[in-house]
């Protein structure tokens, strides 16, 4: 044998057999060894059920709290998750995110109510209950959102949450791979990269916004989000990037970090007004656990407002329905639910570029994309394929974009669970800054039963419209000359479908979540009846009670939600703390020449 195969033999990475789900897998040596790590110091000591902190939701909010708590030696922390460990391939290989996206092994899998403006659908809404939540689950997407949604924020009562204010907050919880700057950071613990892919379709799509007449932007999170151009992913070395992996993973070895899974927290425990702990099943039997200063809630848009529900907190008449006693009367809890409609148009490619032949279809292709990747992390398996996106404004007079597009070279029907069958790419588009709020309520004061969710899609005319116009100027951006050398027919909607009336019934029947739910334990003025914590994060009417996830936006983000999500929870460690606040950032902001032109 040469020399060179020695080498690459002795650079492979070792294997171990691993536990998991009764039967043992292959994984690196490497992550076995941080998993067993883990498993040695996760489980809840049966001696101790008194803590400084308690952490319900093991979520992205959740996870950045447990390590910045913890990394203060005196306090002792509680971290209580519903799911289970995040141990499976299937989450940490990048482009396999449609099977935890779509499994109920690692995420809530609700549905709504049937939605009266979506042909009375019952829509799926994946949300992630595993080391990680929705992180886990994601795709990957880092987008911060704009500027002036931070801002917004704040004129609505969020006082201390402007984009000055939060910028640094996203810059301390990032490392860039392309270096730090006034809009990046460059040592935090969430690793944020650039699609690796070569794929000539992604460029074409970037090409296509500028033919179009928009433009361009080297960095939609930082300067100028208007624009196409590349997206920021939370990959890291081929592995989705989690906030467990970024959070959770270094804290573990801390001995004031409890780490738990397979608990579902069931109520916060008051003496009066006063939280004092919570209650939760483990193996079916119910047990407590105390908190001398404070319990945190980080179990997102549905569970949050569900769990303050379930303990009393909330409109005192929806309570009395399930014979919950009111500890305070807080009628926004479970309001104001907000949540990005997504659709996606479909076009035959012509030349045979796709992912088509990447599906189970040709598993020959699946077993070399999934050696490649187990072995070296890299490859089409290293990518969740979104790697271009793009963000315009639908109107001339709109202040920021609230427009946003994901180039996809493939096609996904059905949020995956259907395979495409032929070689094809979509374009992702859908509204930010919808005015129609659905909300959350209590089916029963059973816990492990789900709430009633109604987003409420497409309630007001204004709504409707922008829907139409995300198909009318994505197709406007697709028929671009860059896209000649690729295009065939439009699969969806069709050609035929041009009248409003067209487009309308299109989008009732295809239009789904972007998995973007918020806004439903609103942050605001104490006088605004409908606010549920105030600018300190803290649940108002009760003591010792906080609430930090995206429900506490007070209005939902222009983007994704995941790296907002992350800041809200940096920059709420520090209130919990006591810190000083990061200085506020003078960074400037891009704003179009006129807003009286669109482009």
């Amino acid at each position: 044998m040469n020399t060179s195969r020695v080498t690459l033999l002795r650079n492979l990475p070792r294997w171990r057999m691993a536990p998991w789900k009764h039967n043992e897998v292959l994984i690196p040596a490497t992550w076995f060894q941080r998993y067993q790590a883990i498993h040695s110091t996760s489980r809840l000591r049966a001696d101790q059920n008194e803590y400084t902190h308690i952490i319900v939701g093991a979520g992205s909010a959740g996870c950045v709290l447990a390590n910045r708590l913890s990394a203060e030696p005196t306090n002792n922390v509680l971290l209580l998750e519903a799911g289970p460990k995040d141990y499976s391939w299937k989450i940490h290989m990048p482009a396999a995110l449609m099977y935890p996206l779509t499994s109920d092994t690692y995420n809530w899998f609700y549905t709504t109510e049937p939605v009266p403006h979506m042909n009375n659908r019952e829509m799926y809404w994946p949300r992630g209950r595993v080391w990680g939540g929705s992180s886990s689950i994601n795709a990957m997407c880092y987008v911060r959102g704009h500027a002036l949604d931070q801002d917004r924020w704040e004129k609505e009562g969020a006082e201390g949450w402007s984009y000055a204010n939060c910028l640094p907050y996203f810059r301390r919880a990032q490392t860039h791979e392309l270096g730090p700057n006034e809009y990046r950071g460059g040592d935090g613990p969430l690793h944020v990269s650039r699609g690796k892919s070569d794929n000539p379709l992604y460029q074409a799509f970037i090409d296509a916004g500028v033919q179009a007449g928009y433009p361009a932007t080297d960095d939609m999170n930082g300067y100028q989000q208007e624009g196409f151009g590349y997206m920021d992913l939370s990959v890291h070395k081929g592995f989705r990037w989690s906030a467990a992996s970024a959070y959770l993973r270094p804290a573990m070895k801390r001995k004031n970090l409890t780490v738990t899974s397979k608990l579902l927290t069931t109520r916060v425990l008051f003496e009066g007004t006063k939280a004092v702990g919570v209650e939760y099943l483990q193996k079916g039997q119910k047990t407590t656990a105390r908190a001398s200063r404070e319990v945190i809630l980080c179990g997102g848009a549905i569970n949050s407002p569900q769990l303050l529900m379930l303990s009393g907190i909330g409109d005192a008449d929806e309570l009395s329905k399930h014979s919950i006693p009111v500890v305070a009367h807080l009628p926004g809890v479970g309001q104001n639910l907000q949540d990005h409609l997504d659709l996606y148009l479909q076009y035959q490619c012509t030349q045979p570029i796709t992912l088509y032949t990447a599906q189970w279809k040709f598993p020959h292709n699946m077993i070399r994309i999934g050696l490649r990747w187990f072995l070296f992390q890299s490859g089409l398996g290293a990518s969740p394929h979104l790697e271009a996106g793009g963000f315009i404004r639908s109107q001339p007079g709109v202040e920021h974009p609230d427009i946003q597009f994901h180039f996809l070279p493939s096609v996904v029907i059905d949020h995956g669970r259907i395979m495409g069958y032929c070689h094809a790419y979509q374009v992702h588009v859908g509204s930010m800054r919808a005015t129609s709020k659905g909300y959350v309520k209590l089916r029963s004061n059973n816990p492990e039963e789900h709430p009633i969710i109604q987003p409420n899609y497409l309630e007001t005319e204004i709504d409707r419209w922008e829907m139409r116009q995300c198909v009318r100027l994505a197709r406007e951006i697709m028929s671009q000359k860059a896209f000649d050398p690729f295009r065939g027919p439009e699969i969806q909607p069709g050609a035929a479908a041009e009248s409003d009336k067209d487009l309308d019934e299109f989008v009732r029947k295809t239009g789904d979540s972007a998995y973007h739910p918020s806004c439903t334990c609103k942050m605001g003025s104490t006088s605004d009846p409908m606010t549920v914590v105030d600018s300190q994060t803290r649940v108002l009417g009760v003591e010792n009670l906080r609430v930090v996830d995206a429900s506490i936006m007070p209005s939902i983000a222009s983007g994704n939600l995941n790296a907002p999500t992350i800041m809200i929870a940096e920059k709420a460690a520090d209130i919990i703390l006591g810190k000083e606040p990061l200085p506020k950032s003078d960074a400037p902001v891009y704003r179009p020449a006129t807003l009286e032109t669109q482009r």
